[in-house]
């Protein structure tokens, strides 16, 4: 079946649930960056990317922040404003002030989208250790009423597979390997007709590490003359990294009585990409090293399929071929690495499309 006529049964689907009045079905990733929501909008579904951040306004409270959306999906997640506050940091709400700035942001989604109380929601869960972050998630969910028909919750990179590896849920029914190279961490783990094995998580592998890695690196690089915070580092990485292609950009700092400071930034982006993935194959030639001493026979058969990689250090051009290729060396045997066509909403796309089967299936 072809994406396009996958699409249009899926909008079938969803006027006829909406005919039925049956509730609507949202996939939805609370990201620590950026939150994704898909979602059934009368006849079409409705794609949604914004910053996991509220804004403080005038008065003191949170108010989101501008999101872009349209009936065929279009998005564009604006930059996160100096007194925003992002609450999930640690990928749940850590402390009684994230839950009750998360719960707020969680209303406002509801009410700016106008979700109904009675939807089918999948939410795409990170892989965290964090018992009371967990129950704060769970918690602040419940209290928006969000989910009452049917609440799911999925881990992130099953989610993630589903929309490389075919137009509906076959991710379900595979063996194969998910990887999710995100901001907090790497995670890595087998899944077998949709039951997760082995899962791993590095902190020490992480979008995050890398950004403050090129704010060490530019600041060596101008000898020290020019000193950027991590959200600027992130913005170079996101704007300007590129393992195809990379050119050097300038860019400028006010020096205070010195005035404005223009510099050029050569390598100070790419050398800690290049580090990031050395260490992201290492990890991950000991996962599946584990992978085939503790389940050889899944071992084997994901062999045979490909690696789905997701995650926002997927976005970067050239990366998923690099590690494509590096992985291939560790190995010692060919690696095929699929990602899905957009890494930050590859997870919510996935999720909505567990909440459609999940809510006819009810």
């Amino acid at each position: 079946m072809t994406n396009d006529a996958a699409a249009a049964n899926r909008a079938g689907a969803t006027r006829e649930s909406a005919e039925r009045d049956v509730p609507r079905a949202i996939g939805v990733k609370f990201g620590s960056c950026r939150t994704a929501l898909v979602f059934d909008d009368c006849d079409a579904e409705t794609t949604v990317c914004l910053p996991s951040c509220l804004a403080d306004d005038d008065d003191g409270d949170g108010a989101l922040i501008g999101d872009g959306s349209g009936p065929n999906g279009e998005r564009a997640a604006g930059r996160s404003p100096e007194r925003g506050e992002f609450m999930l940091r640690s990928g749940v709400p850590a402390t009684a002030r994230d839950a009750e700035r998360f719960e707020r942001f969680v209303r406002e989604l509801c009410e700016r989208h106008d979700l109904p109380a009675e939807s089918a929601v999948v939410y795409a869960m990170p892989t965290v250790d964090d018992r009371v972050g967990l129950a704060n998630f769970g918690t602040a969910v419940g209290e928006c009423g969000l989910g009452a028909a049917l609440t799911r919750g999925v881990p992130e990179s099953l989610c993630a597979s589903i929309p490389p590896l075919g137009d509906g849920i076959e991710a379900v029914d595979e063996v194969f390997v998910a990887v999710n190279l995100g901001a907090r961490n790497l995670e890595a783990c087998a899944y077998r007709h949709g039951t997760r094995l082995l899962p791993f998580v590095s902190a020490e592998v992480s979008g995050d590490r890398v950004d403050r890695r090129i704010a060490e690196a530019v600041e060596a690089e101008t000898d020290g003359r020019v000193t950027i915070d991590p959200a600027t580092a992130r913005e170079y990485k996101e704007i300007h990294a590129d393992f195809g292609g990379f050119e050097p950009f300038t860019d400028a700092v006010e020096q205070g009585s010195e005035g404005v400071h223009e510099f050029t930034v050569e390598r100070g982006v790419m050398e800690p990409l290049d580090d990031y993935l050395d260490d992201a194959v290492a990890e991950l030639g000991d996962f599946f090293s584990r992978l085939a001493n503790s389940h050889m026979k899944t071992y084997q058969l994901a062999r045979a399929r490909p690696l789905v990689v997701s995650g926002g250090m997927a976005c970067i051009p050239g990366l998923v071929g690099e590690l494509e290729s590096r992985l291939a060396a560790e190995l010692d045997r060919p690696v095929d690495v699929v990602a899905p066509d957009d890494p930050t909403t590859a997870a919510a796309e996935g999720a909505h499309r567990l909440a459609v089967r999940l809510r006819d299936a009810a």
